[in-house]
């Protein structure tokens, strides 16, 4: 079920009213709600994926019971790696199985040994990526006796198959949403009022401006050989806007959407066009993935300790990882080692802390030198998206190669005005709100309601115009 989409209109007020008029009174059947709700909104989509999703929590709840039981550590580890190998096998075989069998062919073929082998016509479970990680997070936090396990499977269920977050994240970890699950919720007004403010500017993002981009994007990605440098570097612009407006605006009503429902999520991105480095980049864009990566791989093979070359496999790693995570093509993995060369220098440098604060905090516009930083990091940034959108890797050297031609200097053939216009809208909205939890989590403070009101109706008009260009979600492919 798409956030964007009708029957999720119709959805979420039935699940509101019936969670705060029907069941408030009883945690229990509050929780159950939730569960048979979100398998819902997941079997909406292809109600034969739900097995998965159920079979990882039986496996996961149980195996967090016996962590709690077992004092020997060898089989502690034993229980551990059963839930590892689940959760990955599952993801991998989905995921990555077609991509490993292409490349073993690819490989014998390259020494004159032909195989025939027939890839599987596989379909990819939606937010099989997300939900993965998310019940990890849960037993290797049981295992390293971060978090006690829990014994109530409703709650559990619940936080595993939570609906708003469920396809897309914000991957939650144990620590901060399961507890929540415990405790009796009382409706608050100010809360709810905030999460449909949150939905609004999502839905915003997701509408206006990435479904905007998208077409033009794809236009230009999928005829890249019909045209110029300079509408090429267009398109990568546009495809930069367009996955921040996609994911972030999913996101914003994820997190929108639990608020309605008294949960609190913790933000997925931080303003990350903003950034002044690549390090501020990483630290403020998909935050639920990278903070994963940092505590359960980056952390455990040794992080920056140790020698200059540890660092740098460390880094190559988890960059790496986080670009094969994305997806089974090689232009993932070359995107994540282009951020990765892009990282190495700030991190070698000790460099990669020196912007921690909001850029040009309780300033109306930034310095010279944080523009041109934001330029430049903005502009490394559209450059490695060229790679995560392209078909292949060839394709995106082609790409890049039209780009710095001749024809960089031309014209754009595509002369989208309007679109050009609302990403400068857009971008006035994100700086002027860059220091809330999201750009118009501060509107409240206006005074005047004429000017509020005026506003959120501009958005909804927007909203309204342009809804006949809906796109699927980009990360539910990953």
């Amino acid at each position: 079920m798409l956030f964007n989409s009708i029957d999720f209109a119709v959805f979420l007020p039935i699940i509101f009213i019936l969670y705060w008029f029907v069941t408030s009174k009883n945690l229990k059947l509050q929780n159950l709600l939730i569960v048979f709700s979100s398998y819902i909104f997941y079997g909406w989509w292809d109600w034969r994926f739900l097995s998965l999703i159920i079979f990882s929590t039986v496996i996961d709840y149980f195996i967090g019971i016996n962590l709690s039981k077992q004092e020997n550590q060898n089989k502690r580890k034993m229980l551990l790696w059963t839930s590892i190998l689940v959760n990955l096998g599952f993801l991998g075989f989905f995921k990555y199985y077609n991509f490993f069998l292409d490349n073993f062919i690819t490989a014998f073929s390259f020494f004159g040994t032909e195989i025939n082998v027939n890839s599987l016509n596989i379909i990819l479970p939606v937010g099989i990526s997300f939900y993965t990680f998310q019940t990890l997070s849960y037993t290797i936090d049981v295992y390293k006796r971060k978090i006690k396990p829990t014994k109530n499977f409703i709650a559990f269920s619940a936080f595993v198959s939570f609906f708003p977050q469920l396809v897309a994240g914000p991957i939650e970890r144990a620590t901060n949403l399961l507890p929540q699950f415990y405790t009796k919720r009382d409706f608050d007004y100010s809360k709810a009022v905030d999460g449909m403010r949150q939905i609004l500017w999502g839905l915003f993002k997701k509408i206006v401006i990435a479904d905007n981009c998208a077409q033009y994007a794809n236009t230009i990605f999928n005829n890249s050989s019909d045209y110029s440098g300079s509408t090429l570097m267009l398109g990568a612009v546009f495809f930069t806007f367009q996955i921040y407006g996609d994911f972030s605006g999913y996101s914003d009503i994820a997190i929108g959407t639990s608020r309605l429902f008294g949960f609190n999520l913790k933000q997925n991105f931080a303003f990350p066009y903003f950034s002044r480095d690549i390090a501020e980049f990483w630290r403020r864009w998909h935050i639920s993935l990278s903070t994963w990566f940092r505590d359960y791989l980056y952390i455990p093979l040794g992080g920056s300790r140790g020698g200059t070359w540890n660092k740098i496999r460390n880094i190559f790693i988890i960059f790496l990882v986080s670009g094969f995570w994305h997806g089974a093509n090689w232009t993932f993995i070359v995107w994540g080692a282009l951020n990765a060369l892009y990282f190495l220098p700030i991190f070698l440098t000790n460099n990669n802390r020196n912007n921690l604060d909001i850029v040009a905090y309780g300033k109306y516009l930034p310095s010279l030198k944080e523009f041109l930083l934001m330029l430049s990091t903005f502009g490394l940034t559209v450059f490695a998206w060229i790679f995560f959108r392209a078909n292949n890797v060839e394709h995106a050297i082609n790409y890049i190669a039209s780009i710095f031609s001749t024809s960089f200097f031309s014209i754009p053939e595509i002369k989208p005005k309007s679109i050009i216009l609302l990403i400068c809208i857009f971008i006035a909205i994100e700086w002027f709100g860059r220091e809330g939890k999201y750009a118009i989590s501060n509107i409240f403070n206006i005074r005047k309601r004429f000017y509020r009101w005026s506003f959120y109706v501009f958005i909804c008009l927007l909203i309204f115009l342009y809804q006949g260009k809906q796109q699927e979600f980009i990360y539910f492919q990953f």
